[in-house]
């Protein structure tokens, strides 16, 4: 039974090829999956003219990635294909780990409400594909072209330099910034003599996608030696159309080809399922543990992101959700570098922010992997101990690892942040993204992430029941700063005025206050991507203008 067709693209002529001259472009992308095409819809809609290029005419084949966190989705919704997500994919927040034939604990990954969106959804990457080409074509300065190769790359300190072979014959291009997102094997780290180090664990696991009808709830569910299936682990999610991803673990002595032959599948679905169960197999394949980066994600005008760039095991769902921050943390810094607004070495940040991501990634993602597949000797012996204590002292369960789940990447470190002056009690620290909460804004009622969609710096201030003189004075010197800055008043009362060029919001439950440990008089200012860049008790126009300036990686010379 086949659940979905693939499309296939068009093919085009470029105009390049009746071009004498390389033809410029201001931004180039290479890869047309999930990374690449959010590269480019992003490009968008910061105004950066984009042509993305892939070397196929159609999208991902099997479910493949299928775990779409809530910042993911955050992100999406910024760029307008959210919802389309969300509508098609199954929401899901709890998970349930099992040991042999028993539970032994289960979690729940956003137990509050006040979130515009679910800790996760499960969608097969060929819908995501799908769509994002859908959003691409209703988007102005993006040009996506199917079935262009990129054969050869260079650069110098003016331009990137690219050969690309179509069905009818080469054109050469040049660009101002190229951005890699051609997968693990990249063929252009290749080209450019590049390394991806890091480590191959011995164990495979084969994926089976099984259409099937019943009656299991949403969730996550994995187990430790279960009975069908005795001495390793298996894995359970659903997906769009009573479609089950179903991931067994083999041993690296298994044999890839031989283990995807219906013959093999079937007995171990039919140990699981049960005999009498209904079910078609759609789609196998068999993945090796991976966990390796890039020593650098930035070599001069050319970028790598997602698996390009990283590699990490697929259990935490850390590959597309990470690759999808990598473009949401670089493309609004070069709209500043290219619109002279920031200097060139805010692209440096790309780096001190991204690579420490990617470790993040790689260590909970290496442990996942070495409690999962711990092989023989003491560390089998530990992770059978920690199952069977679990089951009834809580610490164990801490010390499960059936795969950390994504959460947004934190940039503590990062030389864009302005440390604190004055304690708060918040985990959106500088470097962490923005929480969210329902409040009423322009507009009307909204989400708050929504409203920090809109590409730019932004200002949220706590005021008291309305604004003092001076709060009004200082409040308005901020819009002499290098870029625009939008300039959000919570707290007024209903009566309470606001100058032109700050407007209004109402945090009605007072749920973002609490989620920002806010008191009147607090502000925090929030970067495009919507990572908080600094906060205070007690502000002033120039330590405000001061944070922007670093933010930006300016010299800090805002008296």
């Amino acid at each position: 039974m086949q659940t979905h067709v693939n499309p296939v693209y068009d093919y085009r002529r470029p105009p390049e090829l009746d071009s004498a001259e390389p033809v410029h472009h201001p931004l180039v992308v290479v890869g047309a999956g999930p990374v690449g095409m959010v590269a480019g819809l992003d490009a968008a809609s910061h105004g950066i003219p984009c042509l993305i290029l892939d070397d196929n005419d159609t999208v991902s084949v099997g479910s493949r990635a299928v775990c779409y966190a809530k910042r993911a989705l955050e992100i999406l919704d910024r760029l307008g294909c959210g919802q389309r997500m969300v509508d098609k994919g199954i929401t899901w927040n709890l998970g349930r780990v099992f040991y042999r034939d028993e539970e032994i604990y289960r979690f729940d990954l956003l137990p509050e409400t006040g979130h515009e969106r679910p800790a996760f959804i499960n969608l097969q990457q060929y819908y995501f594909e799908e769509y994002l080409v859908d959003r691409i074509g209703e988007v102005k300065g993006l040009d996506l072209r199917w079935k262009n190769r990129v054969t050869a790359v260079g650069q110098d300190d003016r331009r990137v330099r690219l050969t690309v072979a179509t069905p009818d014959g080469d054109y050469r291009l040049t660009c101002d910034h190229l951005i890699v997102c051609d997968g693990a094997n990249s063929s252009i780290r290749r080209m450019l003599g590049l390394e991806s180090r890091g480590q191959v664990f011995q164990d495979r696991f084969l994926i089976a996608d099984v259409v099937m009808e019943n009656d299991w709830p949403p969730e996550r569910w994995f187990w430790f030696d279960p009975p069908f299936h005795g001495g390793q682990s298996t894995l359970l999610h659903r997906q769009a159309d009573n479609l089950w991803r179903i991931d067994f673990q083999l041993g690296w002595d298994a044999d890839p080809e031989e283990e995807k032959r219906p013959e093999r599948v079937l007995p171990r679905l039919r140990a699981m399922l049960g005999e009498e169960a209904e079910f078609q197999l759609e789609w196998t394949s068999v993945y090796t543990f991976q966990c390796r980066r890039m020593e650098r994600f930035r070599h001069g005008r050319i970028f790598f992101a997602g698996d390009a760039a990283h590699q990490v095991s697929p259990f935490g769902a850390r590959g597309a959700n990470s690759g999808i921050q990598d473009t949401d943390n670089l493309l609004w810094k070069l709209r500043l570098v290219t619109s002279g607004a920031a200097p060139d070495t805010l692209l440096d940040s790309y780096d001190s922010e991204r690579v420490p991501a990617a470790d993040e990634n790689i260590l909970h993602s290496t442990r996942s992997t070495s409690f999962i597949s711990p092989g023989s000797g003491p560390a089998r012996l530990f992770r059978d101990a920690t199952l069977l204590l679990s089951k009834r002292c809580p610490f164990a369960r801490t010390l499960v690892n059936s795969g950390r789940l994504s959460l947004p990447a934190v940039y503590r470190d990062s030389p864009l942040n302005t440390p604190d002056e004055d304690p708060f009690d918040s985990p959106v620290e500088p470097g962490a993204p923005a929480c969210d909460a329902p409040v009423a804004g322009p507009g009307g009622e909204q989400w708050f992430l929504r409203i920090l969609g809109n590409g730019g710096f932004n200002i949220l201030y706590f005021a008291g029941a309305a604004l003092s003189v001076d709060e009004e004075r200082w409040l308005g010197q901020l819009r002499q700063g290098p870029v625009p800055l939008r300039i959000l008043v919570a707290g007024l009362r209903a009566d309470g005025q606001l100058p032109d060029g700050m407007e209004r919001l109402d945090d009605r439950e007072g749920l973002l206050s609490r989620r920002l440990d806010a008191t009147p008089g607090s502000l925090y200012l929030f970067r495009p991507d919507q990572h908080l860049a600094a906060r205070w008790r007690h502000p002033d126009s120039s330590k405000v203008l001061q944070a922007l300036d670093r933010a930006l990686a300016r010299e800090r010379t805002t008296p």
